[in-house]
């Protein structure tokens, strides 16, 4: 027994009639008797009684007739949600993040993205953008919100979406607070608050080579992965750190940003959507349209 015949067997059931049942199926009306007849022969009883005008429903007929519209619908729904997965209408989404997203990217992004496709279930996780890239190229991420710029380079594509510079951040009762802008150098004396290199290697390598290029080495005491983790540090007197600007919005009263006055730095950072070189999902299409749409306004 197979789709064909339940449909055969319901348009028959319907039209009472085999050349009706065989116009509505745009088929012979033999070859259709012939698979009635198969179907009767799998059950091992007859579906219809064959009269003079027509056929009708034998009792066990009407017993499969409901059971066979029944296979027929979630046929169709199965299909339907097949083709929309397909289309990138349907499924999950696994999109990872780091901290700074949730400043102002997520909170446009997301909401937008879930009234434009209600379809997609978005499975977040929040981590760091060596940890997203690497469980990218494993398959475990179908894309996800990154940092850069990236070290090394790998199998995925970046597309950026939020770019950024960094600034000093300063304890409010610091000397330096009361200024508008400083320069780098003027925080050599100063114990700092770093991203650790193993775990955020792009932030830490962009911060050494600014320190450097103020002609000193910063005397790393305290490190941490997020951004706010850095801020809450530096707001409880424990040293300075350089953060991405975007840490300003959300700034608490404990803590100074000033914009960096020199070095001007030799490279922007930010935020990338990053996905598998050549990854034509088109769920992984659709979220990174509508990133961008987010960035744009348009979202």
């Amino acid at each position: 027994m197979d789709l064909r015949q339940l449909q055969q067997f319901v348009a028959l059931a319907e039209t009472g009639n085999f050349h009706r049942a065989a116009e509505r199926l745009h088929m012979a009306q033999p070859p259709l008797s012939i698979s009635i007849r198969k179907l009767e022969e799998q059950l091992g009883t007859a579906l219809f009684v064959r009269t003079p005008r027509g056929v009708r429903l034998t009792q066990a007929g009407e017993a499969a007739l409901q059971d066979a519209r029944r296979a027929l619908f979630h046929a169709g729904q199965a299909r339907a949600a097949a083709m929309a997965a397909a289309q990138g209408e349907r499924g999950a989404l696994r999109i990872g993040f780091i901290g700074s997203a949730t400043y102002a990217l997520l909170p446009k992004l997301i909401p937008a993205f879930r009234a434009a496709h209600p379809g997609i279930e978005l499975v977040l996780q929040e981590s760091t953008t060596a940890a997203i890239l690497d469980q990218l190229e494993k398959h475990r991420l179908d894309a996800g919100l990154v940092r850069f710029p990236i070290l090394s380079s790998g199998g995925y594509t970046l597309t950026p979406l939020e770019t950024d510079v960094f600034v000093a951040a300063v304890p409010a009762d610091s000397p330096h607070a009361s200024e508008e802008s400083i320069p780098l150098k003027a925080l050599a004396a100063e114990p700092f608050i770093m991203h650790p290199a193993a775990a955020v290697p792009n932030l830490h390598a962009v911060a050494m080579m600014l320190c450097q290029q103020a002609g000193f080495v910063p005397r790393v005491t305290q490190e941490a992965v997020q951004v706010q983790t850095i801020v809450s540090l530096v707001e409880s007197g424990l040293g300075v750190a350089l953060v991405p600007s975007v840490a300003t919005r959300y700034a608490n009263r404990g803590v100074k940003f000033l914009p960096l006055s020199s070095p001007r730095p030799a490279g922007r950072i930010g935020i990338a959507l990053a996905a598998r070189v050549d990854d034509a999902d088109r769920q992984v299409q659709r979220f990174l349209a509508a990133a961008l749409a987010a960035v744009e306004g348009r979202g």
